[in-house]
């Protein structure tokens, strides 16, 4: 499989990933399951933390933004580092390809926006084992700042595919996700947030061929 760094994307189709056709259905998810999912999820952490474990909201508000604060920084190094792992082998370019280089292939496939829920339920559940061993009870609010975190990210990811530019404040996500996907997809690697792109220097470069999306376009036109 070819790199899809800077080749033109194709926006309509979907392609097949798997000759298995539970694995491949798998592969396909609509965008409402996970919010769902991670939002109920989300929930009862808070209110176990707080019915079962006795934690006062103030304690909880706190956990639950470091949780989301920590998943902006997790955001950024997964999609640097390993939905952008170099294929140097044929392997890791079947890996690449299949985590994230068909997004760039087919950044209108909605279906292929979000990570499959089967497997970001078997993330999660090692994440709360992992948490709660370095947090203890703390990684109730923790964890449901980082799941929302995640829903956060996955809302916005959908809206900047699905969605026109809108006229308002959050157009920069909009124009900020064009540039990765469209001039420089060695940089601009924050989705939910520009900010981890702003501490290690991987804003897109200033250059007067610069290019913005216009409010009222798709990224994707």
């Amino acid at each position: 499989m070819e790199s899809t760094k800077l080749k033109r994307p194709k926006h309509k189709g979907s392609p097949k990933l798997f000759d298995n056709p539970i694995l491949e259905k798998l592969t396909h998810t609509h965008i409402s399951l996970p919010l769902i999912i991670f939002g109920v999820i989300a929930v009862a952490l808070i209110y176990y933390g707080i019915i079962e474990k006795g934690f006062e909201a103030p304690i909880m508000v706190g956990l639950f933004v470091a949780g989301l604060f920590f998943f902006t920084f997790v955001e950024y190094i997964m999609h640097r580092y390993l939905y952008h792992i170099p294929a140097t082998s044929e392997r890791k370019k079947k890996i690449s390809y299949t985590m994230h280089g068909v997004h760039h292939d087919y950044p209108k496939d909605k279906s292929r926006l979000a990570m499959p829920p089967v497997l970001s339920l078997v993330v999660a559940t090692v994440l709360f084992i992992i948490y709660r061993a370095v947090l203890g009870d703390y990684v109730f609010g923790f964890l449901a700042g980082f799941l929302i975190g995640y829903a956060a990210y996955l809302a916005v990811h959908y809206s900047v595919h699905a969605f026109k530019v809108p006229n308002n404040f959050l157009k920069i996500l909009w124009q900020h996700h064009s540039i990765h996907h469209y001039r420089e997809s060695d940089r601009a690697f924050g989705v939910s947030s520009p900010l981890w792109d702003h501490i290690f220097g991987t804003m897109p470069r200033k250059t007067r061929a610069s290019k913005k999306t216009a409010v009222g376009n798709s990224i994707d036109d």
